[in-house]
């Protein structure tokens, strides 16, 4: 079936264990074909014959480049601006109440849409006040990382917020950059980029913050995986705070830590708020 390069089930075998083992995420045997399809690009880059060579330049050197085209190849950048809506209501409600400066820590950044979705947010329940506030955004992949700092969009991508968030947050581009919007600079300045991997030992997130989003991102872990992960976001979290989490995720369920609040929204338990206080 896949004629151009050989990749056999040792091989697929091999990239599962890698990729859970460096980033977290567990393959399923369905998504062997996206494996084939997307790490393609990088035999061909390579000048490589087959998916057995790729894999032992990998192995061979555990600190090379490659291993982060070979995270970015396989992690899965599916955002929108002000996606799964009921959050945000949510958020600006919470830090009406919370003492500031407001911070914010979206663990999953992909291209910008969900942080610039934030700080959007916190502008418009906090007005001025906002300018104080910060939107910590981090994510393994450096390459949507650098396309979120550009904060470049299609104009019709942020034509979908209206045209009174489109007016107030983005300048539309001119010339050669017809089609295109440009997160406004006094957005922009309260969002920082910068790359985490949820597995590395060692988090540049080292100070409790007011809300973690972590949306859609614990469905490509495995239980022990999201447990590990949600001990450590328990204390970054301030008394009071918040997780915001995906629609189909449940962060009650692998850690009793937290409890849930509305629709996939959750604080920590009475328990762990003592130790946080």
């Amino acid at each position: 079936m896949n004629s151009e390069f050989l990749f056999t089930d040792d091989d697929f075998a091999r990239v599962r264990t890698l990729i859970h083992r460096r980033a977290g995420i567990a393959l399923g045997e369905q998504k062997r074909q996206m494996v084939y399809s997307r790490l393609s690009r990088r035999l061909r880059e390579l000048g490589l014959p087959e998916f057995s060579a790729y894999l032992a330049l990998l192995e061979s050197r555990p600190d090379g480049d490659e291993w982060q085209a070979f995270i970015n190849s396989l992690t899965t950048n599916l955002t929108s601006f002000f996606r799964e809506a009921h959050h945000f209501p949510a958020l600006a409600d919470f830090v009406k109440r919370r003492k500031h400066p407001i911070e914010i820590w979206c663990a999953a950044a992909s291209t910008g849409e969900e942080p610039y979705s934030i700080a959007m947010t916190l502008i418009e329940t906090l007005g001025a006040q906002a300018s104080g506030a910060r939107v910590i955004a981090t994510d393994i992949d450096t390459a949507v990382l650098a396309r979120a700092a550009a904060g470049v969009f299609s104009l019709e991508q942020a034509s979908r917020l209206g045209p009174e968030r489109l007016r107030r947050f983005f300048n539309k581009g001119t010339g050669s950059n017809a089609g295109k919007a440009r997160i406004r600079p006094e957005v922009a300045a309260m969002v920082k980029f910068s790359q985490l991997n949820l597995l590395d030992r060692h988090w540049s997130v080292k100070e409790p913050v007011d809300a973690i989003f972590c949306r859609n991102v614990m469905i490509y872990f495995d239980k022990p995986t999201q447990k590990a992960v949600l001990d450590r976001f328990a204390p970054l979290l301030k008394p009071g705070g918040l997780l915001f989490a995906g629609h189909s995720e449940n962060a009650s369920l692998v850690n009793q830590a937290f409890r849930p609040l509305g629709q996939t929204i959750y604080s920590l338990g009475a328990q762990r708020e003592a130790v946080a206080a």
